[in-house]
């Protein structure tokens, strides 16, 4: 099988082309906007003959790395499914996800192909772990989920640009059964995750926010955070989001590449260990109240293997006709935890689970 990654040189699509490429029944070719390092050709999607330079590739299955996807429309998905190829992507991008199925769905279905989007941390890892521990509760009220990179871990420009896109700009969470506006990179709550102790987290908006309420009906409460390792850093985006907040037109988005370097100057203050936190509140089947939370520790700056992980997954199992859906669908029921797990091994992440009364 054929696979071509978008974006294969970049910080998330390099390490899908390394896992992919041990797998002999898959061939793996990298492209990208610009020739660099080991890509092996280059092809930008947003030239006007993208979809026939595509289509020359001969793929067998798409996968779209090459964020971030905040703004970006469906020509990527379109085009893999008229090159006759499935299609992956690892979007983190709120609306992006949400309108997916309505913008894809027909013409993936007429063609008889699968095509996927958010298949990265979230939602395909964060729903994989929530329905691994449905089964202990009568009823699900409240998702909390937190996401902790270590300061020394590699970090993507586009993972950046994302991220400051809703810096100090409003959005829609579900907190106490009402629609509510939480304003990005605010927000701010101390955590504890399990192997790195208590950080600062702050509200970030992530397509978990409008796809896990309607997958787990009597959910009053679905929030998501991010905890950088460094409260100066912390400190820095919240008075970026304020200033933001106020109407100060801060062009965040064209400073990520300079700002990302500016951040390995802290590199020294920091470490290489992250972790994932999904904690869970709700009843029990005998009506008592519980919260599960499940932890995740990444070492040796090991993190940024996570995001990447559903993507592999996925396009192992359509190498083996595994999945027999056709259609467009967020990445949710795909996988199971249990999928992600030989991964999680592979690489020395730990997890626990722990169980409490609320």
């Amino acid at each position: 099988m054929r696979v071509v990654v978008l974006g294969g040189h970049g910080n998330f699509g390099a390490r899908i082309c390394r896992a992919l490429a041990n797998d002999p029944q898959i061939v793996v070719l990298a492209v990208g906007r610009t020739a660099r390092g080991g890509l092996n050709t280059q092809l930008d999607f947003d030239s006007p003959d993208f979809p026939a330079r595509l289509r020359a590739l001969a793929p067998s299955v798409v996968i779209h790395c090459a964020g971030p996807f905040q703004g970006q429309d469906y020509r990527v998905a379109g085009a893999a499914i008229a090159a006759g190829a499935h299609y992956i992507d690892l979007a983190d991008g709120r609306e992006f996800v949400a309108g997916f199925k309505g913008q894809v769905d027909y013409a993936a279905r007429a063609a008889k192909l699968l095509a996927i989007t958010g298949a990265s941390t979230l939602p395909a890892l964060s729903s994989a772990v929530i329905d691994s521990l449905a089964a202990r509760f009568n009823r699900i009220e409240e998702i909390q989920i937190s996401i902790a990179p270590g300061q020394r871990a590699p970090r993507g420009t586009a993972t950046i640009a994302s991220v400051f896109s809703y810096v100090g700009r409003p959005f829609k969470w579900l907190s106490d059964e009402r629609w509510t506006d939480a304003w990005g990179w605010q927000e701010l709550r101390q955590l504890r995750f399990a192997g790195l102790g208590r950080r600062w987290a702050a509200a970030c908006d992530v397509p978990d926010l409008v796809l896990l309420p309607g997958r787990y009906p009597g959910l009053k409460t679905m929030e998501f955070r991010a905890a950088l390792e460094l409260g100066i850093q912390h400190f820095a985006l919240w008075v970026a989001a304020a200033l933001r907040r106020v109407g100060i037109p801060l062009p965040l988005e064209r400073w990520a590449g300079p700002l990302n370097r500016m951040a390995t100057w802290l590199d020294i203050f920091g470490s290489d260990r992250g972790g994932m936190l999904v904690s869970l509140a709700g009843t029990r089947n005998n009506g008592s109240r519980a919260r599960i939370e499940w932890h995740l520790t990444a070492e040796a700056g090991h993190g940024p293997e996570i995001p990447c992980m559903a993507a592999i997954l996925l396009t192992r199992k359509l190498a083996r006709t595994e999945i027999s859906a056709r259609g467009a669908y967020p990445c949710m029921g795909f996988l199971k935890l249990a999928d992600f797990e030989p991964e999680f091994a592979k690489w020395h992440i730990s997890t626990v689970v722990e169980e409490g009364s609320t």
